[in-house]
């Protein structure tokens, strides 16, 4: 035998034994067979249960076929990857079947009409109508929330990470603690309480206060780790040349990280979008057009939403139109994180080569 054909097979047989790259495929789709098989011989209705089934069946044959093939070690970590995948599904699943259930029932009213006019004089129980009065009570609440809270929490941020020191910076790290898990039905009742003290009805003004109480500790959070971010040596550099603190912050701190303050922003904007509670007890709604939101009560998608399904009851009207404004509100949100998205990456720092 040449010195070759003895290194060829010495090679060949140190090579531990594996399982082809379609083995996860075969078990999941045998594993899904197998649990449907289950389900209906344990006479089971429910598609959750059948997948519970199938998922318990996939991460056991994984284990029990790798375990034989490939040694208990290699199984191990097969299993391990396959429960990461079953997780991903188990966290997917809901959320494609909920964006799968909003836009099979919202387009069938969703259009030009529906987007350009309001509900009017037209009853729930009706057909036509349309959100634009809720478009507008909701682009202007939630733009004056952030023109309060976007501003209030950058600053605050600052205050924590350049100046921040001793009992006054760590009591207002706790209330920021505190305010993020506030429920947001109690920045209303705060807001609400205000206004029967001066004895005020409602409009959208109230609204956007408490949407920027909900959105100040977000900023904050965000913005705070952003400005950790950023290099000490750029902060000294900086003070080494004679800038004063404020400008160095002005100037070096803020531009650094302005993609991820924007980014935390954009964020928070989406998340104080879609509050119901806090517009239903402060801004109370409005069926007509109010531009001001300074003077009478406004309507915003969320409480047209809540509205019209709670107004639904024997009326395909008012349900068709709730499913349209949910998915005009998730568009929305889904634009401002791709807007989030493109600002990060625009400002992001480019990587030399």
């Amino acid at each position: 035998m040449s010195t070759a054909a003895a290194s060829h097979k010495r090679v060949s047989t140190l090579r531990a034994a594996s399982l082809p790259k379609w083995t996860p495929w075969a078990i999941a789709a045998g594993s899904l067979a197998l649990g449907i098989g289950i389900s209906f011989a344990a006479d089971l209705h429910s598609k959750i249960q059948w997948g519970l089934i199938a998922a318990v069946l996939f991460i056991l044959g994984t284990y029990g076929i790798a375990a034989r093939v490939e040694g208990r070690r290699q199984a191990k970590d097969r299993i391990a990857t396959s429960l990461v995948w079953v997780a991903f599904l188990l966290a997917v699943v809901p959320l494609v079947s909920l964006v799968w259930v909003t836009i099979s029932r919202g387009v069938k009213v969703l259009n030009v009409y529906f987007l350009t006019h309001s509900m009017g004089v037209v009853a729930d129980s009706e057909p036509g109508g349309g959100i634009y009065h809720a478009i507008i009570g909701s682009l202007e609440q939630v733009g004056l929330a952030t023109l309060i809270g976007a501003p209030i929490g950058v600053m605050t941020a600052i205050y924590l990470v350049e100046y921040g020191r001793g009992r006054l910076a760590t009591a207002v790290t706790f209330f920021v603690d505190v305010m993020t898990g506030i429920p947001s039905i109690v920045a209303g009742l705060f807001i609400l309480s205000l206004m029967l003290i001066f004895d005020m009805q409602p409009f959208g003004f109230a609204g956007s206060l408490a949407l920027a109480i909900l959105m100040m500790p977000v900023v904050v959070r965000s913005t705070e780790e952003m400005l950790k971010l950023v290099p000490n040596e750029l902060r000294e550099a900086s003070l080494a040349l004679g800038v004063p603190k404020w400008r160095t912050i002005l100037k070096v701190v803020l531009p650094t990280s302005i993609g991820g303050i924007t980014t935390g922003i954009m964020l928070s904007i989406a998340r104080i979008a879609g509050e119901t509670a806090p517009v239903l007890l402060l801004v109370f709604g409005n069926p007509f057009i109010n531009n001001n939101p300074f003077e009478g009560a406004q309507a915003s998608l969320p409480l047209y939403i809540y509205q019209q399904y709670a107004q639904s009851a024997g009326a395909n009207a008012a349900y068709d139109r709730a499913w349209a404004a949910s998915l005009t509100l998730i568009a929305f949100v889904m634009i401002l994180n791709l807007v989030a998205r493109g600002i990060a990456r625009w400002k992001a720092p480019k990587a030399g080569r």
